[in-house]
């Protein structure tokens, strides 16, 4: 970790940037992006049990290769996380790290039910299989909770103006946190837009997060100043 911790981008202001960072960003997209073409459009919370089971029956293969992309996600993911908890001042940082450490480990627990049901797909039972995607499908919901962690002290950083964060990281951090915020309906919903799994946690809420990461994670890459000051 000292190496990755010493690669910087040099820059008019001093020493800024880490092609670390870069690195890692651009890794943990491209694989979530092979998971998520990979897993196409999945069944809803709403569909009929009948229906899981034929949609895990025909996509089961693509299943495992999503979770397989979220696996090898992780190391560059947790790297990524660790080099944006140090552009962040005290006690900002620290609530960062607890929201992204969180944010690895639901999505770890979150791709176990998919993975289960792939694996024996032409023997599930209707009602088992309606019990363990509804497991799966609450991982959108909850993970706002994580989202929302890791958002709010970049957003207060930004905002007032600490470890030289640009304010307009701060309105876009701003604005995910309130879409996350409200995104915790989803938790109460049954069909349609705010249903648990649905459009609104992964067509909206995930494209919005994982564009804010990546913009959070190329700014760093690229302008981002390591905070003297280390816990």
């Amino acid at each position: 970790m000292q190496e990755l911790e010493t690669q910087p981008i040099q820059g008019d202001s001093g020493r800024v940037g880490s092609r670390a960072l870069l690195g890692a960003a651009v890794a943990v997209f491209v694989l979530y992006a092979i998971g998520l073409v990979a897993l196409g459009t999945p069944p809803g919370a709403s569909e009929t049990d009948a229906q899981v089971v034929a949609w895990f029956r025909e996509h089961g293969h693509s299943v495992r290769w999503f979770v397989w992309a979220l696996t090898v996600a992780t190391p560059p993911l947790a790297i990524m996380f660790a080099l944006l908890r140090r552009l962040l001042p005290a006690p900002h940082r620290d609530v960062f790290t607890i929201g992204a450490v969180t944010y690895v480990a639901t999505t770890a627990v979150g791709v176990w039910p998919w993975a289960a049901l792939a694996l024996h797909a032409d023997r599930l039972e209707p009602a088992t299989a309606r019990a363990i995607f509804d497991l799966a499908v609450f991982y959108g919901p909850v993970l706002t909770g994580t989202t929302t962690t890791m958002m709010a002290p970049v957003m207060l950083a930004a905002l007032t103006g600490r470890a030289g964060l640009p304010r307009w990281l701060g309105v876009l951090s701003a604005l995910a946190f309130m879409e996350q915020a409200i995104e915790t309906v989803t938790i109460f919903g049954t069909t349609g837009f705010t249903e648990p799994g649905g459009a609104m946690n992964f067509d909206l809420g995930g494209t919005l997060t994982y564009a804010w990461m990546l913009t959070f994670a190329l700014w760093g890459g690229i302008r981002g100043r390591q905070q003297n000051s280390i816990a």
